[in-house]
């Protein structure tokens, strides 16, 4: 292991460490309802009781949310997109699904891990039913073999697993580059990041040209499969829409 990766690690825990300990005075806060309402109407006419309407979610850093919104629009759109336009232009089909298979075979580790931490024997079982068959008769993880023989993925982050236990969300975050998030899931990409590069099934510790290569290869095949696009959704309320939608899409995704 590198000096660099070194303190890179203990910096990524700290930083998840903080955020679990500010999610944990957060998590509690309350949702802000409406309560200026024009004189015809009363809230109860407008807003049932014990519904939780996630248009309204906690966005404290809303400010600086829609700044880094708008430079992850910039980002996207004259940085990102020409260079994933120039991957498929040069990457046959076939390449482009192998490299997709490798990286979503590597991700098995993390949700084998995450439902093993939740109790989810099927998906535990599924998981590492589905490493060991990709990594072995599908060469590594370039053919998803498993998907083919009725074995499918379950995506379970430690985002997730908390949200399992009971922590929440937390304030709204847009971080740089990568999105839409929030507090509780965002320790928990600092979380899942930290155990990868302690299992590090590709030995990159010691092969930093290599590290450069996975995280860039992995970068632009995730943005590849990716089908948004910033600001053409039609909505003027793009921002709140997103917001919307991830906040209720991670409900589910800790539902099921």
């Amino acid at each position: 292991m590198t000096y660099t990766s070194n303190i890179f690690r203990k910096i990524s825990l700290l930083v998840a460490m903080c955020s679990l300990v500010v999610l944990t005075a957060c998590s509690s806060a309350p949702v802000k309802q409406p309560d200026e309402l024009p004189a015809m109407h009363t809230v109860d006419s407008v807003v049932k009781e014990d519904v939780t309407y996630n248009i309204d979610v906690y966005d404290p850093w809303e400010g600086m949310n829609r700044g880094i919104y708008r430079f992850n629009a910039g980002f996207d759109r004259y940085v990102f997109l020409p260079v994933v336009g120039a991957y498929t232009t040069i990457m046959p089909d076939f390449a482009e699904d192998g490299v997709t298979n490798f990286f979503s075979n590597i991700s098995d580790i993390t949700h084998l891990i995450n439902s093993a931490l939740q109790l989810k024997p099927k998906a535990t079982v599924d998981s590492a039913g589905r490493l060991l068959i990709n990594t072995t008769v599908g060469i590594l993880g370039l053919f998803d073999v498993a998907t083919k023989w009725g074995i499918y993925e379950h995506e379970e982050d430690f985002g997730q697993t908390l949200g399992h236990y009971g922590v929440g969300n937390g304030p709204y975050i847009v971080l740089p580059i990568l999105g839409p998030s929030n507090l509780r899931d965002t320790a928990g990409l600092a979380t899942d990041a930290i155990v990868m590069a302690e299992i590090d099934p590709l030995n990159l510790d010691d092969h930093s040209e290599r590290e450069v290569a996975y995280y860039l290869l992995n970068s632009i095949d995730a943005r590849h499969r990716n089908g948004f696009r910033y600001y053409q959704s039609g909505s003027p309320f793009e921002y709140e829409m997103i917001r919307m939608l991830y906040t209720d899409k991670r409900e589910l995704d800790i539902e099921r």
